[in-house]
């Protein structure tokens, strides 16, 4: 099964996925610096119980204080997202996702670089 994260715990993945093992209180601190915001210490346990319930997140529980892992990989996450893009937006056509992407954004030259690279190994095989 493939559980899509909502744009709150994706917020909340990132962080564990640079930080490894971490607690409620370290996801809310680092969430109030990166949003700039507040962010209630109740809401972040709350988003993070759910994605334990979910099988997002798993939670070590030896310890007085709770420590929570990530059960799903940054890039198993990020390849099921884009699937998901590019079935249900681009009509599961992967060349009009990348074409939008590359007019949407300016590319520095050492992007195309690689870009035209890549292509040109995917046009060997």
């Amino acid at each position: 099964m493939k559980v899509k994260p909502t744009n709150s715990e994706l917020e909340i993945l990132q962080i564990i996925w640079k930080q490894g093992s971490v607690t409620v209180r370290e996801v809310n601190e680092e969430l109030s610096k990166v949003k700039g915001l507040d962010i209630g210490y109740t809401t972040t346990l709350k988003l993070m119980q759910i994605m334990n319930e979910k099988g997002l997140l798993e939670r070590e529980t030896n310890s007085r204080t709770h420590v929570y892992k990530a059960l799903v990989s940054q890039y198993k996450t990020s390849q099921n997202m884009l699937d998901s893009l590019i079935d249900n937006v681009f009509n599961g056509s992967a060349a009009q996702l990348v074409m939008q992407a590359l007019s949407n954004k300016k590319s520095s030259k050492k992007e195309i670089e690689m870009i035209k690279k890549y292509l040109d190994e995917l046009d060997k095989k």
